[in-house]
């Protein structure tokens, strides 16, 4: 576990376990690097080193007041893959940090990639727009907002049910589960909170896609309620037209942790092909 500086000075944190074949993971939003901890104790078990970082303003990263930008995020990325010396690493980033992964591919011209994956990502494009008819409408995230600067620990806390579907399966996930993702969530910051609903919301990575050119797997559930899958996994899918694309049938967008067992042996095989 250790710390690397940014470009503008904020201190990036990260965890750096194992031995082996390089996997960065890029955690989803309001979160940290220990929404990760399933995958990384599997991985790491399994053969491989696992890195992941908290994104500047959560967990146990500094909270700047500004660079909550997508071209910020993956300089800090690159940051702490340089930091840590690796020459040749596998992206996977979850919902928000599917964004990091894209920009990232896209600024380093896919250097240092050997594999991407896109988990319930935010890409390509979230918002609904004129030529984004199937984007979520702009007004969703402007409650978002204002339910932050409300409330934010019970925005939070709400948000769970969405991002575990408890409110259509009850007991998908236990209690304790739903106390752990509030209590990482409630180590971010409001304003790194606040910024990055625009980020994620409002950042285009249609123009990013053309630098997949690596192997790419995609994972999305159909019952996704945060990031629905038509204007996500499915337009990412027509975009790298290559990729592999699995679709969880009855999963929510935190599929990660509902999934887990499914999702670790479906990035594993695909990770060791």
């Amino acid at each position: 576990m250790a710390y690397v500086n940014a470009k503008d000075g904020t201190q990036i944190y990260y965890k750096d376990w194992g031995t082996g074949p390089a996997i960065f993971f890029s955690h989803g939003w309001p979160l940290s690097a220990d929404m990760w901890e399933q995958q990384m104790l599997f991985f790491a078990s399994n053969g491989f080193r696992v890195i992941a970082h908290d994104r500047r303003g959560f967990g146990r990263s500094s909270q700047p007041w500004s660079g909550y930008d997508y071209d910020t995020f993956a300089d800090d990325i690159a940051s702490v893959l340089e930091a840590a010396e690796v020459r040749e690493v596998a992206l996977v980033g979850f919902s928000m940090g599917g964004g990091d992964v894209a920009r990232y591919v896209a600024r380093s011209k896919g250097a240092r990639v050997s594999k991407a994956c896109l988990t319930s990502a935010v890409t390509p494009y979230f918002i609904k727009a004129g030529d984004n008819p199937d984007g979520t409408p702009p007004e969703v995230f402007d409650g978002i907002r204002a339910g932050l600067l409300n409330d934010r620990p019970q925005f939070l806390d709400d948000f769970n049910a969405l991002f575990y579907g408890t409110n259509k399966h009850p007991g998908v996930v236990s209690a304790g589960v739903l106390k752990q993702t509030l209590q990482i969530a409630l180590t971010g910051g409001i304003k790194g909170t606040y910024d990055c609903v625009g980020a994620f919301s409002e950042s285009d990575f249609r123009p990013d896609m053309a630098a997949f050119t690596m192997p790419t797997l995609i994972v999305h559930g159909d019952e996704d309620q945060v990031v629905p899958i038509k204007a996500a996994g499915e337009a990412a899918h027509r975009l790298i037209p290559h990729s592999e694309f699995k679709v969880y049938q009855g999963a929510p967008h935190a599929l990660t942790t509902t999934h887990k067992d499914r999702y670790n042996a479906d990035l594993l095989a695909f990770l060791r092909a």
